[in-house]
């Protein structure tokens, strides 16, 4: 396991330094000017030349992207173009509240889709199993923008049951029941995403798992139902289950830049959107770089979380 681990930290970093080239061209290739954002369209031109010049956007590509790369290997991401204030500061102020979202949509969604996933492939074929199918369609199909502004309108606006958006009410110093009431919204926007896609996969993993013959001898043997689809089917169909829901951490903090946007959550998503308006190319760099960071991190657990889940599966 240690030697495989040390395969893939050496894999990444060159992974890593490829995505960062990417990033960088295609930002570079987009329409816009940091400059045109910053400053006054009738500021005259020699002025214009002094501020590009200033953040190094005179220089050629491989300059600016070398002394991005140069201040990255010193451990530093840089300064933004529009704040001016250090990247690695906005991040960190800004990781904090995305995580919160992030992991409290992915248990909800847990919570929720295992079980509904689990009964609906033991009720094949029957009321339960037609009716979670047709809900997770639904809730498949509908965009994250229309369900965010519904519930804002039914709960916030009709209902004034819920805040519309925001992390803490302004005077009352965000404790933990602020924040809790101010993260329902959004997070329940991410987990009913999450729970419409992933109650499809869950059941037919059992529904697979379900058929086998060992499960038949243990009904045969007298062994109840609960501990065959507990113990013997769930923990053979987990394979597939924890595939998907892997791969969900990276899709979560793509979603969380629509949904920060819609509620106002002070994210790493809301941070990206101003960044890409703005073209503040030091913090998209930035974000690029922590967002592929998280999905091989992301990817890294599930291979871990393997071999727990199947003995039989060893890395060497």
């Amino acid at each position: 396991m240690l030697f495989y681990l040390t395969r893939r930290l050496l894999i990444s970093f060159p992974v890593l330094l490829g995505i960062t080239v990417i990033s960088f061209i295609i930002m570079k290739l987009a329409p816009g000017n940091p400059v045109d954002m910053l400053i006054d369209p009738n500021t005259p031109p020699e002025l214009l030349d002094a501020k590009r010049e200033m953040l190094g956007l005179n220089s050629s590509l491989p300059v600016q992207y070398w002394h991005w790369l140069k201040g990255l290997l010193h451990g530093q991401l840089g300064y933004s173009f529009s704040s001016y204030a250090p990247v690695a500061g906005m991040i960190g102020q800004r990781i904090g509240p995305t995580l919160l979202l992030a992991l409290t949509a992915l248990l909800t969604g847990l919570l929720t889709a295992i079980p509904l996933g689990i009964a609906s492939a033991v009720r094949h074929n029957k009321a339960f199993d037609h009716t979670m199918t047709g809900l997770a369609f639904i809730g498949l199909s509908i965009p994250p923008f229309f369900l965010g502004l519904s519930l804002i309108y039914v709960f916030a606006l009709k209902l004034h049951w819920l805040p519309t958006g925001g992390m803490s009410t302004l005077g009352r110093g965000g404790g933990f029941s602020d924040t809790l009431h101010h993260l329902i919204l959004p997070a329940t926007v991410l987990a009913i995403g999450i729970v419409g896609k992933k109650i499809r996969y869950i059941r037919a993993s059992m529904l697979d798992v379900l058929s086998q013959e060992y499960l038949r001898t243990a009904r045969a043997k007298g062994v109840k139902e609960s501990m065959v689809v507990y113990k013997h089917a769930l923990r053979n169909a987990l394979l597939p289950i924890l595939t998907v829901f892997g791969t969900e951490i990276p899709v979560l903090l793509g979603g969380s830049i629509l949904v920060e946007q819609i509620f106002q959550w002070p994210g790493i998503g809301q941070l990206t959107m101003q960044s890409i308006l703005s073209r503040d190319y030091p913090t998209l760099m930035a974000l690029n770089l922590v967002a592929a960071i998280v999905v091989m991190t992301s990817n890294l657990i599930t291979d871990i979380l393997y071999s727990f889940a199947d003995p039989r599966i060893q890395y060497r």
